[in-house]
């Protein structure tokens, strides 16, 4: 129930031709403060209740459990998420032993695009597709929670 993951800006769309699979995915925030974030999924066509707690100071390790729900539970507790919601497509990508997940957003954070890495400790390696950008992963603004409040669109550029 400890997940590690890194987070960094992707530089081009050259990830789309190596994606195995892509899946929609729209999501909210019963609660997004960040000592228990618990969201709201819909990826595809299954539902998912996922609650988060606060991050270590690297930003990497936190807790999270996640579990299936419903379609249809999925689609009433959207409707009572806080306001903001999240609107992406997922892209995963295989890369060396590990699998990148991509997310291209549209709606309010249209324009952003951003790939995750699960690992299992802080420091394992993992091989860096050319697309890979700048490291984001102590970045609180990357948080999908944060862009649901404060939407890319509205960034200073």
């Amino acid at each position: 129930m400890i997940e590690i993951e890194r987070k960094f800006l992707v530089k081009s769309d050259e990830f789309k031709a190596q994606a195995f699979r892509q899946n929609k995915i729209a999501q909210g925030y019963l609660s997004s403060v960040p000592e228990r974030t618990v969201r709201i999924r819909i990826k595809g066509e299954k539902g998912f209740i996922t609650i988060k707690g606060i991050g270590h100071h690297s930003g990497m390790t936190r807790f999270e459990w996640e579990n299936e729900i419903p379609l249809d539970e999925a689609q009433e507790l959207l409707k009572l998420c806080e306001k903001g919601k999240i609107e992406k497509t997922r892209f995963e990508i295989k890369s060396g032993k590990h699998i990148f997940e991509v997310d291209e957003f549209y709606g309010e954070n249209q324009g952003l695009i951003m790939a995750e890495i699960e690992l299992d400790s802080e420091t394992e390696a993992f091989v860096k597709p050319d697309w890979l950008g700048d490291e984001v992963t102590n970045d609180k603004r990357y948080y999908n929670a944060y862009l649901s409040k404060n939407p890319f669109k509205d960034w200073e550029k």
